[in-house]
């Protein structure tokens, strides 16, 4: 930790970078002994990415590729991937001022859901303040990050019921939509339908729980250890995919069981 604390202190003297903050498995406590040290560079623009590629080559011993803000896509802004003392350690921007402003919308009970390479859910708007909530802060010489953090710390309430609108809603609805697939054998439709309401019931259920969703990676496991969810929610979402098979009456039999676990999340989705 002293060795990444050192390093954001040299990011926040780059033109630019206004704080630093760890994510990732490694914020969060659940990372194994492989998993990546994920920097969040938080920067205004205009963002000296010469300085920083500067930074890199003296960090790693030789160039890095860092790209310019956007680089990686719209919603994962861009960065660099870096090894540095045998250990992989990437830099991912975030343009603050986007932040606060999702920060808002969270707090009016908005949301936006993004493309973005890497995520086949969609990027959730609010996973900009999930982020910092669940995040450690290395570097912050103004405070603002600090500051936003402790804000964001408390799950608003108009998001909470937001995310939960939208499941109640467009679960069901996607999968009345997948029977037309089903009774023509179009697995790929179905999955993919499949894919979206669980996707939409992981999110409800973490809002349910006032806890925030960073990515899709583990997040159908993390709703299932949330008290909120129906038992073996887990098991049973990851089963809808296995027994998918390829016939009309399969298909339909899949759907049938994911029926019934929206209905029975919908049924927790009060209070």
């Amino acid at each position: 930790m002293e060795r990444l604390t050192e390093i954001a202190n040299r990011l926040t003297e780059v033109d630019g970078v206004v704080g630093v903050c760890l994510g990732g498995s490694r914020a969060s406590g659940t990372h194994g002994p492989d998993s990546d040290f994920d920097l969040g560079l938080y920067y205004r623009p205009p963002l000296d990415t010469a300085a920083l590629r500067l930074l890199a080559a003296r960090l790693t011993g030789g160039p890095v590729d860092v790209t310019e803000p956007g680089g990686w896509g719209p919603w994962v802004d861009g960065g660099g991937w870096l090894t540095v003392d045998g250990h992989r350690v990437d830099w991912i921007y975030r343009d603050l001022d986007r932040v606060h402003r999702i920060w808002r919308q969270c707090l009016a009970g908005r949301f936006e859901i993004g493309v973005q390479p890497g995520h086949p859910l969609g990027v959730y708007s609010h996973a900009y303040a999930g982020e910092l909530a669940v995040g450690r802060i290395l570097a912050d010489p103004g405070g603002e990050l600090r500051t936003l953090r402790e804000q964001t710390c408390r799950y608003p309430e108009p998001l909470r019921e937001a995310l939960r609108d939208n499941a109640r809603w467009e679960a069901p609805f996607i999968l009345a939509g997948a029977r037309k697939g089903a009774a023509r054998g179009d697995v790929f439709y179905v999955s993919g339908c499949l894919f979206r309401a669980v996707g939409l019931l992981v999110h409800a259920l973490h809002a349910q729980a006032r806890r925030w969703v960073l990515n899709e990676k583990g997040a159908v496991r993390a709703a299932g250890e949330l008290a909120v969810a129906p038992p073996e929610f887990a098991g049973r979402a990851q089963g809808l995919f296995s027994a998918l098979g390829t016939t009309p009456e399969t298909l339909a039999a899949a759907l049938d069981d994911a029926d019934s676990l929206v209905a029975e999340v919908c049924g927790r989705l009060d209070g």
